[in-house]
């Protein structure tokens, strides 16, 4: 939809504003907001689903995920049906598209994968067979949505951070997607020299 965004390698429009913070938008309003509304117009307004599509951002590699309001019964049913190995219970973000949408009753997954301007062939592949699934739940596509199916998503509530207590170098210990259990080391941090490590 950021077209701008896109050709200048930037999630911000020339105005330096979040597209994804300006929903539903206005006619008169910033750029932002008046691209907002042709979108909401033109494009949403005619969906009955939708599956907005994200990356991590810059230098931070997020993996497969859906984000969706799984109060919602249908939501939920097109997030488990997505086959993403994470769902994740999301808030609404005011202005985004998932609320806007979410005020028409469309039933709206967020799928956040990879990094930006990049390339992530998990990412890909994970997106496709999920939109394709998707799109067999609701019958726009004959077939099965179960043939060759991953095991089952976990389900988070919430999500957190986990910063580091000091700068220097990250060693990870775990890959993406690996289970962690509670006070069990994710990596070290180190200065250049590998000095002064500090378990994470």
């Amino acid at each position: 939809v950021n077209v701008y965004g896109f050709i200048n390698h930037s999630r911000y429009l020339p105005d330096r504003r979040d597209l994804n913070r300006f929903f539903p938008g206005t006619e008169t309003g910033s750029l932002a907001s008046r691209l907002a509304r042709i979108f909401m117009d033109e494009v949403a307004d005619k969906c009955t689903h939708g599956i907005d599509l994200h990356t991590g951002s810059q230098h931070r590699t997020n993996l497969p995920q859906i984000r969706a309001g799984l109060d919602d019964p249908e939501t939920r049913r097109l997030a488990e049906a997505f086959g993403a190995p994470v769902i994740i219970d999301a808030n609404l973000r005011d202005g985004s598209l998932r609320q806007a949408v979410k005020e028409k009753g469309i039933p709206m997954l967020l799928y956040e994968a990879g990094e930006v301007l990049r390339f992530d062939e998990l990412a890909v592949r994970t997106g496709i067979r999920g939109i394709l699934a998707v799109m067999r739940a609701i019958g726009m596509l004959p077939g099965d949505i179960t043939t060759g199916r991953k095991p089952e998503p976990i389900i988070a509530r919430s999500t957190t951070w986990v910063r580091a207590s000091k700068s220097g170098i990250l060693r990870t210990r775990m890959l993406p997607g690996n289970p962690v259990a509670q006070s069990e080391p994710m990596g070290i941090i180190a200065d250049p020299f590998g000095e002064n490590e500090e378990m994470v």
